[in-house]
């Protein structure tokens, strides 16, 4: 059967191109045919302009293409391999790590049935993005009336700020120099915000947490600069959240800014979380899924209004231009694979 797939073939460039699959799946495989897949802005980017650091293995960290990305999606079940058994189809599932696909073909144990079924496919589409903040709030041991600064204010950012104001955290303080991205960290419930390239950082965040400094950071720009600048907002004992995924070496005062004042640095990566079991302070993803679900679902969180734009992946070339050529190309950018023609 045919597929349709938007790929990175050179830098800068993204085609939809189509090819064939096989019909017959493979035992414990799941035909899912798309209905959104959300755009992961500073991943997506590095990809698309030919960045090298763009994976956690290092022998993956290089210059070639053709590219294909695209991890967070929802559609619909449309057949199943021998074997499985936790879903069916027809039955709407979160794609977890799929591609830009018109169906992806993936293992039974990365979609994740949407429960309850009142949970619409906008409210399900960014929740793959979700697990990220999810996972790195959960590293931190964030405990209930501790301050949080997250520190870029993104998809992640602002997703992070959710999940730290329905964790407890109090104050959450949200860092950004761009004021539109302060603006909506507002809207969905930081208590402050504040431009770090304003004054004097240190002593706003100091006064914020009343001279204590921030309990738990979260990391969400991958700039050493900002890391540089949280470290010395920290409380003693402060926990930073490494959230967004640093793309070029630098060079840290780690003797002053952590090992003397006793600052844990904590690798949040998606993937650094238990295959199978959860435990305390490191949820697998099905778990972290079903988390934000529920959350959603009682009206803690609210990822449907983070929808910004719906294209068709058709028009992917000009989506992607935007994407490489605007720092401020909007969150929440879904394909619409039902938009195709």
């Amino acid at each position: 059967m045919k597929n349709r797939q938007i790929v990175f073939t050179a830098p800068g460039k993204a085609e939809l191109l189509e090819y064939d699959i096989p019909d017959e799946l493979k035992p414990g495989e799941v035909r899912v045919k798309t209905k959104y897949t959300a755009i992961s802005s500073g991943t997506e980017r590095a990809n698309l302009v030919g960045e090298v650091n763009i994976s956690g293995v290092r022998r993956l960290c290089n210059g070639n293409f053709p590219r294909k990305v695209g991890y967070c999606g929802v559609g619909t079940v449309t057949k199943t391999g021998r074997g499985v058994s936790g879903v069916k189809p027809g039955q709407r599932v979160i794609i977890y790590f799929g591609k830009h696909c018109e169906y992806n073909v993936i293992p039974e144990e990365k979609a994740v049935p949407i429960t309850p079924e009142s949970l619409t496919d906008e409210e399900a589409a960014l929740m793959v993005i979700g697990c990220f903040p999810e996972n790195a709030i959960r590293k931190t041991r964030l405990e209930l009336g501790e301050s949080v600064s997250v520190v870029g204010l993104g998809i992640l950012g602002i997703l992070a700020v959710q999940l730290a104001r329905a964790a407890g955290a109090t104050p959450v303080i949200g860092v950004d120099l761009n004021p539109d991205c302060r603006e909506k960290a507002k809207k969905y419930g930081a208590d402050f915000v504040v431009d770090p390239a304003e004054g004097d950082y240190e002593a706003r965040m100091k006064a914020l947490t009343g001279g204590k400094g921030v309990d738990v950071t979260i990391e969400a720009t991958g700039s050493y600069k900002a890391l540089n600048s949280a470290l010395r907002c920290c409380a003693p004992m402060g926990r930073v959240a490494l959230l967004g995924c640093t793309r070029t070496p630098d060079i840290m005062d780690l003797y002053h800014d952590v090992h003397f004042p006793g600052v844990q640095l904590i690798g949040a990566h998606n993937f650094a979380r238990p295959v199978h079991d959860s435990y305390p302070g490191c949820w697998t993803y099905r778990d972290d899924l079903l988390a934000q679900m529920r959350l959603q679902s009682l009206g803690r969180i609210d990822m449907k209004s983070l929808v910004s734009e719906k294209h068709s992946p058709e028009e992917c070339p000009e989506v992607f231009g935007r994407l490489a050529a605007d720092p401020n190309f909007p969150s929440g950018v879904l394909f619409d694979w039902d938009m195709l023609k």
